[in-house]
């Protein structure tokens, strides 16, 4: 089987940037907006080796992952892995919207 390819979908980015700025003007410097964006980024390479780790969820073929207080949800194709969602766990899930 092929390596499958890491694709974050628009809503991933920008979420992941939302976080990472809200970081930087709470704590004044960048120093745990970088740590974080590190991890997510190892954790999704993580999933490339290993797209079964993350929990399954009600949606077919997407999983999520836990990574410190988030859960990025992602989907499984034969040809890639598409992170669609970074959602806060503090979040009401009410609203959280996968897709």
């Amino acid at each position: 089987m092929a390596k499958r390819k890491l694709i974050w979908s628009n809503n991933a980015k920008i979420q992941l940037f939302e976080i990472l700025d809200y970081f930087n003007g709470r704590n004044q410097n960048s120093n745990y907006s970088k740590k974080l964006y590190r991890l997510f980024v190892k954790e999704a390479s993580t999933l490339i080796k290993h797209p079964e780790l993350g929990i399954k969820s009600d949606l077919f073929l997407v999983r999520g992952l836990i990574v410190e207080s988030y859960i990025l949800f992602y989907e499984i194709t034969s040809e890639y892995l598409i992170i669609h969602t970074i959602w806060d766990t503090r979040q009401n899930p009410v609203n959280l919207q996968i897709k």
